[in-house]
């Protein structure tokens, strides 16, 4: 198992303007010509999945403390769901949700890693997802039946390596946004043994997903038990809405 795998709407307005002067003895006049037209022809143009979510995500403006980067890709577990395969189909949200991978069919997705004084302390990932209509809640409840069926545990693997997991259980979270979980699972690595937390907020047709690990402490053999950092997961919410 590849350590750092763990530690890895739209507004749209729509104008139709179509202005054609013609008077005695004059010219037609192009639209395109007229004050206005340019920004009328800007209001039509779409916002992508990929660009609100770049706009929803956290920054380090966003959450005082922290440093909040993009991950790098040397180390990933895998870099998309076709990568995977499990021992156990049903749990094959919580392996993505684990390993930094969108959940569902997404129309885009993107991760940030929020950390605290470096490798101390470990890391919560955050990964944004939009969705269809209708995906992201088919999404959330892959993922709500994926904690209920893998109770006692469940491997995932890849071109990376192989990551077994012991047990997975549902935890208390406070609600938030329209619909929201939390889990815990743990892992043995190497004779010592980690508990990693995770939790899913979602707002609308976008999904947080929030994951949490000490990989120091996995490199070191040492136990660890990291909790998501509340201030991370607090200003991801209020970014939501």
């Amino acid at each position: 198992m590849k350590r750092s795998a763990l530690a890895a709407s739209a507004l749209s307005v729509a104008v139709l303007a179509g202005l054609t002067a013609c008077g005695s003895g004059g010219s037609k006049t192009d639209a395109a010509d007229k004050p206005g037209a340019k920004a009328t022809a800007s209001m039509t143009k779409k916002v992508t999945p990929a660009e609100r979510l770049a706009k929803l995500v956290i920054t380090k403006a966003d959450v005082g403390g922290y440093n909040v980067e993009k991950p790098t890709d040397e180390f990933v577990f895998a870099k998309s769901a076709d990568e995977v395969t499990l021992d156990k189909k049903v749990c094959a949200p919580l392996a993505y949700a684990m390993n930094q991978l969108p959940l569902g069919e997404p129309r885009a997705d993107l991760t940030r890693v929020a950390s605290k004084g470096g490798l101390v302390g470990g890391y919560t990932y955050v990964t944004l997802t939009a969705y269809e209509d209708g995906g992201a809640e088919s999404a959330m409840a892959g993922l709500s039946k994926a904690v209920a069926s893998c109770g006692d545990g469940f491997t995932a693997k890849s071109k990376s390596g192989t990551s077994p997991y012991d047990s997975v259980t549902a935890e208390p979270t406070t609600k938030a946004a329209d619909e929201s979980l939390a889990f815990k699972s743990t892992m043995t690595v190497l004779g010592t043994t980690h508990t990693l937390h995770s939790a899913a907020v979602r707002r609308d047709d976008v999904i947080a997903v929030y994951f949490s690990v000490d990989g120091r402490a996995i490199a070191e053999s040492r136990p660890s038990d990291t909790k998501l950092s509340a201030a991370v997961v607090e200003a991801q919410n209020a970014k939501l809405g």
